[in-house]
């Protein structure tokens, strides 16, 4: 095929692709996202029972349950648009797996894992901000999007020319480009994380104290990867970052009393509560069963190494 042919092919699947371009909110980018806000809903609500049931279920104990929830909903009203109008729901999963992920339109789920490790409110607001931002950013839809775009295109070469090698090396470039959007997709909702939690008068420090716990996590269990392949950004590179930002955007909410912590209101809702439960399933078994690894913070983003399902959405896999 000549290089006019093969410009004439993409500009061929660019056409069938652009109407998918919207501007978002949340973000204020212009995305390519095929979904409506209606399908991305349909989806996360079909997906939320299986992963409910795969993590055994949400965790015993409503004042706890409602602890979650009404800290979630909060942060959901501060969101931008129609956002505030999603069916959002907010499981706090019995499982000691470490880790928090949401569905598109509206699913968050945390596990009483990553609740244990935190020590006040703030860095538990941090968190759920930060998987409302995956929400309002749309980052499910737009991901699948982009892998379907991507799929698209390297058929469309791969067919045009014949050429196995085009095709392999036209699949290497998605790959490699869809890791990194993944992580620039963490930072987005790292930024939209803090915004959330600050309008509710959270210290936005809060969710810095998460990463430096993520940090911690896994220095314990041996060290990092390559930032490169890693399915998220180096905790020390996010730490850095969020810094960053709330020195610049969030100044004014440091050594202020109006921005919180409350930390005793954590140890005594939260900690308290989770000591006297029985134990949580083995996060091991759970674990092996999605082909996850241990001590990741939001397994949306994963990438690397990832299988789809044939179902549209399956966060099980993210």
């Amino acid at each position: 095929m000549s290089i006019l042919k093969q410009w004439w092919v993409l500009a061929s699947v660019l056409v069938v692709m652009l109407p998918g371009c919207i501007k978002n909110d949340a973000t204020g980018r212009t995305q390519f996202n095929v979904l409506s806000s209606a399908q991305e809903v349909e989806m996360g609500l079909a997906a939320k029972p299986q992963i409910v049931q795969e993590f055994q279920g949400s965790v015993a104990d409503p004042v706890l349950n409602a602890y979650v929830v009404n800290l979630g909903m909060r942060l959901s009203k501060v969101t931008e648009g129609e956002n505030p109008n999603l069916p959002w729901s907010f499981t706090f999963l019995n499982s000691d797996v470490v880790n928090a992920f949401a569905l598109p339109g509206g699913q968050v789920f945390i596990t009483r894992g990553l609740a244990k490790k935190l020590t006040n409110e703030a860095q538990l607001v941090g968190v759920l901000g930060h998987e409302i931002g995956h929400v309002t950013a749309r980052h499910g839809g737009e991901r699948i999007s982009k892998q379907m775009g991507f799929e698209v295109v390297v058929k469309a070469l791969g067919a045009g020319t014949g050429s196995a090698e085009l095709e392999q090396l036209s699949g290497q470039v998605a790959q490699l480009a869809q890791l990194s959007y993944s992580r620039d997709q963490e930072s987005e909702s790292d930024s939209l994380g803090l915004r959330y939690m600050t309008r509710l008068n959270y210290n936005p420090i809060g969710q810095q104290q998460v990463m430096q716990i993520f940090a911690k996590l896994q220095a314990d269990a041996g060290g990092k990867a390559s930032e490169w392949t890693a399915t998220h950004p180096d905790p020390a590179t996010r730490i850095r970052r969020v810094g960053e930002e709330i020195a610049q955007s969030y100044a004014a909410t440091q050594r202020n009393s109006k921005y919180k912590l409350n930390e005793a209101e954590y140890r005594t809702t939260m900690l308290a509560r989770l000591a006297l439960l029985p134990p949580a399933p083995d996060a091991e078994r759970v674990l092996a069963r999605r082909g996850v690894g241990l001590g990741l913070w939001c397994a949306h983003c994963r990438v690397e190494g990832e299988v789809w399902p044939a179902t549209p959405l399956a966060a099980a896999a993210w």
